[in-house]
């Protein structure tokens, strides 16, 4: 074989290798977290995502070019739930980003100066530029809300098509129930209690009094009122 040949082998084989490499060196590894406890499970990327807190029972997890925020309504034990609120409103912010389809997930694309005006993000520190592709995710079986934000949209739809949703948290049909007919017998004992008054004939009830006690009302108001000033009655 000529020296030409072995040259341009070897110029194919480093491009071969070089490529190799390159794909190496740009793709995403992922590892699996829970986003509830024992439940719902999402891809991240590995050895770059760290959990930056709860913020008022919504969680944050970021990475070198994205953000993920959960938010589980029955995990929120508190009785007014406030981040449900801020996750709501956070999901309003990215909504009015521009609206695509990819690879059947709807995706909002938005400036990082917008995604980081949001009130939530104030607890981790980012540095974040240029454009955010954000695909909200929402389960009404596990009650789980999920927002995913990532410059690098593959990145961001490969997450979305990870998610697995299971559901730990116990129906709370009975307990609403509960409350509803709590609630209702509340009302219909206040019901009853102003039918009651409204309905009791007072005059009645004085003379009544009036004949047990053989006192007269009317003149013990008046003598009262000598020294009182009048009464409201």
């Amino acid at each position: 074989m000529d020296n030409k040949k072995i040259i341009i082998i070897s110029i194919i084989i480093l491009i071969i290798a070089a490529g190799v490499i390159l794909v190496m060196l740009t793709s995403v590894n992922y590892e699996r977290i829970d986003i509830t406890p024992n439940g719902t499970s999402i891809d991240v990327p590995a050895n770059q995502t760290k959990y930056g807190g709860n913020f008022e029972n919504a969680k944050i997890w970021n990475w070198n070019n994205g953000i993920l925020v959960t938010y589980n309504s029955h995990e929120d034990q508190n009785i007014i739930k406030v981040s449900e609120f801020g996750f709501n409103t956070l999901n309003d912010i990215i909504k009015n980003g521009e609206k695509q389809n990819i690879d059947g997930f709807t995706c909002y694309v938005i400036n990082a100066d917008e995604l980081l005006e949001i009130h939530i993000f104030d607890i981790i520190k980012v540095n974040y530029n240029g454009k955010f592709y954000c695909i909200p995710l929402a389960n009404e079986t596990t009650h789980d809300n999920i927002i995913i934000c990532c410059n690098d949209k593959d990145i961001a739809v490969h997450m979305a098509k990870s998610v697995q949703y299971k559901n730990v948290y116990p129906d709370t049909t009975s307990f609403d129930n509960t409350i509803s007919t709590v609630e209702n017998i509340t009302e219909d004992l206040q019901s009853k209690a102003n039918d009651y008054a409204n309905n009791t004939n007072l005059t009645e009830i004085k003379s009544t009094v009036e004949e047990k006690t053989g006192v007269n009302l009317d003149d013990a108001k008046t003598e009262i009122e000598q020294y009182t000033g009048k009464l409201p009655f």
